[in-house]
């Protein structure tokens, strides 16, 4: 006889990681989240919806993101005063991680609402855990200002940080932040993760000028996560692939 699984708390935020790419990456428990919940707070209704009807589920959604944080927040929380069990979900992976979510959840914490994470994909930590870069020690950025200005000197001062460095970059701005990389980290080894948990998933893996030549030669499509080797790690980490 399967043991009967608790019942959702009212009046709790659930932060639901939801996949980053394979369909397959999502628990068992978050599927239950989205399943038993009074609402499910999505960043693109849209696509969450798509994923809601490919498991079956059939919830109320509202839309919670970047340009409406403050209204959706004050609704979110009013909805968890009256004991609503919220699951909020971004486009993919964990809510709060270079997406909407830090704003609704100080919000609830200051209010003395309940907030429960249910962990699962990260591409974070996916790309990390398999880059071969030292794991012991990281620093997370998430994505870097879009002005020049501000990227590179946000770049500048992450040059005496120690352990590896890890960066969010759309593909419309990664052979733009190699060239950056070239000028501030030109000795350090990079490794480009693209495309986590799908068909063409890639690691690409060298030094600055050896990824911006690699880029010159194909074109990268999909979302990077870009790891910065510490300063300590030899040039000897291997080089780029050839296309």
């Amino acid at each position: 006889m399967e043991p009967t699984l608790p019942p959702l708390i009212p009046g709790t935020l659930y932060l639901v990681a939801t996949p980053i790419g394979n369909l397959e990456d999502i628990t068992l428990r978050a599927i239950r989240v989205l399943r038993e919940c009074d609402v499910v707070a999505a960043e693109d209704t849209r696509h969450s919806g798509q994923l809601l009807h490919h498991l079956g589920i059939s919830r109320p959604m509202l839309s919670y993101f970047q340009f409406n944080e403050a209204r959706r927040g004050a609704e979110i929380l009013a909805r968890l005063q009256r004991g609503e069990k919220v699951a909020l979900v971004t486009d993919a992976g964990s809510p709060g991680i270079s997406d909407p979510g830090e704003r609704v959840v100080r919000a609830a914490r200051a209010a003395g609402l309940r907030v429960e994470a249910v962990p699962g994909p990260c591409a974070l930590v996916a790309a990390l855990t398999a880059s071969g870069l030292p794991t012991d020690e990281f620093h997370f950025i998430g994505f870097l200002p879009h002005k020049s200005g501000q990227r590179r000197k946000q770049l500048e001062a992450l040059r005496p940080v120690t352990g590896t460095l890890v960066l969010y970059e759309s593909p419309y701005r990664v052979a733009r932040l190699l060239d950056e990389l070239v000028e501030v980290f030109p000795g350090r080894t990079v490794v480009l993760a693209r495309e986590l948990t799908k068909k063409f998933e890639e690691y690409l893996r060298g030094q600055p000028a050896e990824l911006v030549a690699l880029t010159r030669q194909r074109s990268l499509k999909g979302e990077f996560v870009v790891m910065i080797a510490p300063v300590d790690e030899t040039k000897g980490q291997g080089t780029a692939p050839p296309p």
